[in-house]
C-alpha cells in the first residue's frame, strides 16, 4: 500500500477533527467552563484524556510550543476544570460545531454512519507503543452517535499520525521552534503567525534559524535551501509512512471508500468556514 494513501485520508479526515480549534462552541465554551483564554482551553482539552498531567508533559506531547506557553496554562487549568470534564466538554463543542456545520440532515445521514464505523476500525488498529496522545484518545469511550463516533475515530487517527511525526521530527534533531521555521520557510504560513501563535520570541527565532543555517538547511533570511527542502519532504514522508498502519489494516478498498465518504464533509466544513485555510494550526487543505 502506498504511504501516500496515508496523507490523502489526513487530509480528508482532518478538517472533520480541526474545527474544535476553531468553534465558537469550543473557544467560549471552554471559558465558560473556567479555563482562562483560548490557549487553556486548548491545552486542557486537548490534553485531557491523560489526565491532570504536569506541564512538562503538555510540553513533550505537543512538541512545537515554547514552554512557558504551556505553563501559563497548565496545571491551573485543572483547578479551574478537572480533567475528565474537560474531556466530556470536548465532545459536546464537537457535537453542537458539527450540527452547525454540517446540519442534521447530513449529520444523521447514512454517509456519515458508513464513516464512522470504518474509522472506527482504523483507529482501533491503531499501534499506539510510543504514542500518548493517540493511545490516552484511543482508550477514551467511543460515543454511540455515528457523528461523534466519527469525529472520535478522526481524533484518534490524527494523534496517531502526530506522534509519529513528532517522532519523525526527534529523529531529524529539530527543536520546537526549529519545526517552525522549516514551516515558514515553505512559503505556507509565516513566521509572524506561527511564532505568534506559539509564543518564540524574536531571539529564539533567529537562533532557530542560524542553528538551521549552520546545518544547511535554511538561508540567512530562513528560507529553505534545497538541502532542507529534501529534509522536509524526507521528515513528511517519513510520517507518512507512520500513519498508514491503521489503514493496511482496513484494506485499500476499505481505505478508499473512507476517504470517498469523508472528502465532501471536509470541504463543506472549509467552506463553511469550519477550518480557515491557510490555518495556523498547520491543518491541510481537503484532497
Amino acid at each position: 500500500m502506498d504511504a501516500a494513501l496515508a496523507r490523502r485520508l489526513h487530509r480528508s479526515i482532518e478538517p472533520y477533527h480541526a474545527l474544535i480549534y476553531f468553534a465558537p462552541e469550543a473557544i467560549e465554551g471552554a471559558k465558560a467552563l473556567g479555563l482562562k483564554g483560548y490557549w487553556m482551553g486548548y491545552f486542557a482539552t486537548r490534553a485531557a484524556p491523560m489526565g491532570p498531567v504536569a506541564p512538562a508533559v503538555v510540553t513533550a506531547t505537543f512538541y512545537n510550543f515554547k514552554p512557558a506557553v504551556v505553563q501559563r496554562a497548565i496545571p491551573d487549568a485543572w483547578s479551574f476544570a478537572p480533567a475528565e470534564t474537560c474531556l466530556a466538554f470536548r465532545y459536546e463543542a464537537a457535537d453542537a460545531a458539527l450540527r452547525r456545520l454540517l446540519g442534521d440532515e447530513v449529520v444523521g445521514g447514512d454517509e456519515v454512519k458508513q464513516a464512522a464505523e470504518l474509522a472506527l476500525e482504523a483507529a482501533a488498529a491503531c499501534d499506539t507503543v510510543g504514542r500518548p496522545l493517540a493511545a490516552a484518545w484511543q482508550a477514551v469511550p467511543v460515543p454511540t452517535e455515528p457523528h461523534l463516533a466519527l469525529w472520535h475515530a478522526a481524533t484518534v487517527l490524527r494523534e496517531h499520525r502526530g506522534d509519529g511525526h513528532l517522532a519523525a521530527l526527534v529523529d531529524a534533531e529539530l527543536d520546537g521552534c526549529q519545526v517552525h521555521v522549516t514551516f515558514a520557510g515553505t512559503g505556507q504560513i509565516g513566521r509572524e503567525v506561527l511564532q505568534g501563535t506559539r509564543g518564540w520570541s524574536d531571539d529564539e527565532w533567529d537562533a532557530a534559524v542560524a542553528g538551521l543555517q549552520a546545518r544547511g538547511w535554511v538561508t540567512a533570511d530562513g528560507a529553505l535551501t534545497a538541502e532542507g527542502a529534501a529534509r522536509r519532504q524526507a521528515i513528511e514522508d517519513r510520517t507518512d509512512e507512520l500513519a498508514l498502519g491503521p489503514y493496511r489494516a482496513l484494506g485499500a478498498e476499505r481505505t478508499a471508500r473512507l476517504h470517498e465518504l469523508t472528502r465532501p464533509l471536509a470541504i463543506a466544513i472549509a467552506k463553511a468556514g469550519g477550518v480557515p485555510m491557510p490555518n495556523p494550526m498547520g491543518a491541510p487543505e481537503p484532497e
